[in-house]
């Protein structure tokens, strides 16, 4: 374990939080702890995929460098720090470290995700099993844990069917498969895939589940008092099958009332089952006929920018609210509602199917004159290898932009993927 040394700030207040492993949009929340006045220790292997941007150094006090998928050594790292100065928060920055901060904040008797509820919300077997017993819809599944048991989730499941690890996120390994030879070639793939996600592999387990026809959304909210708030519909644009690579996101979705009033109540009891009490949440839902099914929830911070176009089109920043949430603060000082930049707000990922190395990106630049633009990036530069377009790994780069209408939102889209080519 080391503790590379971070700028120092002379007059902070009392009160500082722990961030585990922040990562995508939990780096906007080490932004808003410093803002509000908090010291902010972050624990982070911050190597590879897990690596901290250097530009958010100014945001962290103390950075401590540890194998954070190693628990014991997380548990007993975050003790010390606590037995030297109280922590009031215990803050997961990551999706895979939602469970280990709620037991470690249960621990030291912080606010926090009961343990219990956290596991099952980190195990998607689990999730459906709490939800279905409450009542409610979710796709027709079955847990695998062996080759051999396979055929017997397909027995039980049926074709078309989607196949997925348990504990994974980021649609790494997620497929459809429409027959035996479909599903057992997936499952070779995963099971021979040496990469790792956030130095995480996949253990084996997969859950094999009915495909659910219908257009997809995500719905963001917080648990406040023990009531669910929802704050947005997201609409979600997905690539090619057999794969469920997400090309696109925009807020708002537009629906019906009913509709709407549907989803809502669906939402509010996935929470209530599976006993999320504290703090944001992601939950993805699949819409056959206008019902909600559940995809998966987490109880955390949604990924892809999704949180950027939040506050873009309702100037609700999710960010701050988690950071009151676990931390006791008043929601109405750490994150008050502020006026709306744009009626809707949308992101455009870049893909290039079947291209294997990066030579030129051409149209660029006229894209980011554009003045609907807020943001454009390119993970890749010209050299690079672009890897398949089977999860989140193979999109190129994206461009967030203000829209005036769903309608505009998407043509906008079109019209950014045809100006930007890539060879």
């Amino acid at each position: 374990m080391s503790e590379p040394q971070t700028p120092r700030h002379p007059s902070r207040p009392a009160g500082r939080v722990l961030v585990i492993e922040p990562m995508a949009s939990g780096l906007e929340m080490l932004k808003a702890a410093r803002e509000t006045g908090l010291e902010v220790v972050a624990i982070s292997a911050n190597e590879g995929d897990r690596a901290v941007p250097s530009v958010l150094g100014q945001h962290i006090d103390r950075l401590i460098e540890l194998e954070t998928n190693d628990e014991p050594a997380l548990v007993e790292a975050a003790l010390r720090l606590h037995a030297e100065a109280p922590f009031r928060a215990v803050i997961p920055g990551f999706e895979f470290y939602v469970d280990s901060a709620a037991r470690l904040a249960a621990r030291l008797g912080l606010p926090g995700l009961d343990p219990a509820a956290a596991e099952r919300l980190r195990d998607k077997a689990r999730m459906r099993a709490a939800v279905a017993a409450a009542g409610l819809r979710v796709p027709l599944h079955q847990e695998a844990r062996t080759a051999g048991e396979l055929d017997m989730a397909a027995d039980h499941v049926g074709f078309p069917a989607v196949l997925k690890p348990t504990t994974s996120a980021g649609s790494v390994h997620v497929s459809r498969v429409d027959n035996l030879t479909d599903l057992r070639r997936a499952y070779a793939w995963m099971a021979e895939d040496s990469r790792t996600d956030l130095g995480r592999g996949l253990d084996g387990r997969v859950l094999l589940e009915e495909y659910v026809a219908g257009p997809e959304v995500s719905v963001e909210g917080y648990v406040v008092d023990g009531a669910p708030v929802i704050v947005s519909v997201t609409a979600k644009e997905l690539g090619p099958e057999p794969y469920f690579v997400e090309v696109g996101h925009t807020v708002h979705r537009d629906l019906e009332p009913e509709e709407r009033a549907r989803i809502d109540s669906y939402v509010t009891g996935v929470c209530q089952a599976l006993g999320v009490t504290l703090g944001p949440f992601h939950c993805e839902l699949r819409l056959p006929a206008g019902d909600p099914v559940l995809i998966e929830i987490g109880a955390r911070l949604a990924g892809d920018h999704i949180c950027d176009l939040i506050e873009l089109a309702t100037g609700v920043s999710l960010p701050r609210i988690m950071l009151a949430a676990y931390a006791g603060l008043p929601l109405e000082e750490v994150a008050p509602a502020r006026v709306p930049s744009a009626k809707y707000a949308a992101i455009h990922f870049f893909t290039a199917p079947g291209l294997a190395t990066l030579s030129r990106v051409d149209g660029w630049e006229s894209m980011t004159r554009d003045e609907s633009v807020v943001e454009a990036e390119l993970y890749l530069s010209p050299g690079d290898d672009v890897p398949p377009m089977q999860d989140f790994r193979g999109r190129i780069g994206h461009v967030i932009y203000r829209a005036d209408s769903f309608a505009d939102a998407a043509a906008a889209r079109a019209a950014f993927g045809r100006m930007v080519c890539f060879g």
